[in-house]
């Protein structure tokens, strides 16, 4: 999985953080040490969530001098090389946005970003924390492109006050979606494929991924 977003995004990345637990930092570091990838592997001694986990890299980037942060969850690898291409280039036309994200119209969501009269996010509803979802929902994909000014400072102000999901247990990142809506703005454009949107988490997933890929080919 590793190997397979490195070349999805080396055209566009010039180095990457990855977010590990102990228990598997040392193999993940030996592999990318292997590949020569431009690569920081770091800890998360304690699975509080994904929030917490993204906020690791926090000290990475401040002393970077990136303008665009992008995130994205390991087992997102069937994301498509246009939706990497498009995620790039709206970035750079829109500078004030504090996140540009593909979504996916899909049924049965496991998320569902939930959008007022104008069209803005006004919450994220998430399956895995008992919200009651729509049959066809408007889904995140997994990839984000933060602003600098979001991933630095607003990420850090939003986790001081960040709760904890019900069902869970964990500080999730998503909640920030609606929470940067309401001040920097947030951008979204559709997916090429909705297959893009499924993370590989089980052999089935893992099976249904990789047809698509070949098809794709």
């Amino acid at each position: 999985m590793i190997d397979w977003l490195v070349s999805l995004y080396a055209p566009w990345v010039e180095r990457f953080v990855i977010v590990a637990s102990p228990k598997f930092r040392t193999a993940v570091s030996e592999h990318v040490a292997r590949l020569g990838v431009p690569a920081a592997v770091l800890e998360q001694e304690t699975p509080t969530g994904m929030l917490d986990a993204i906020l690791i890299a926090r000290p990475a980037i401040e002393a970077s001098g990136v303008e665009h942060v992008w995130i994205t969850w390991c087992d997102q690898v069937g994301i498509h090389p246009l939706t990497v291409e498009r995620l790039a280039r709206l970035s750079e036309a829109n500078p004030a946005a504090a996140i540009v994200m593909p979504t996916c119209t899909r049924e049965q969501p496991y998320i569902h970003l939930h959008r007022g009269a104008d069209n803005r996010i006004v919450r994220v509803l998430h399956r895995r924390e008992g919200d009651a979802m729509p049959l066809i929902g408007d889904s995140d994909m997994g990839l984000f492109s933060l602003s600098r000014r979001a991933f630095v400072d607003d990420l850090h102000s939003f986790a001081s006050a960040a709760s904890i999901g019900s069902g869970t247990g964990e500080r999730n990142f998503l909640p920030f979606i609606p929470w940067a809506e309401s001040r920097g703005g947030v951008l979204t454009y559709p997916c090429e494929d909705e297959t893009e949107s499924i993370g590989v988490n089980t052999p089935d997933e893992l099976a249904l991924v990789e047809r698509y890929l070949q098809r794709r080919r």
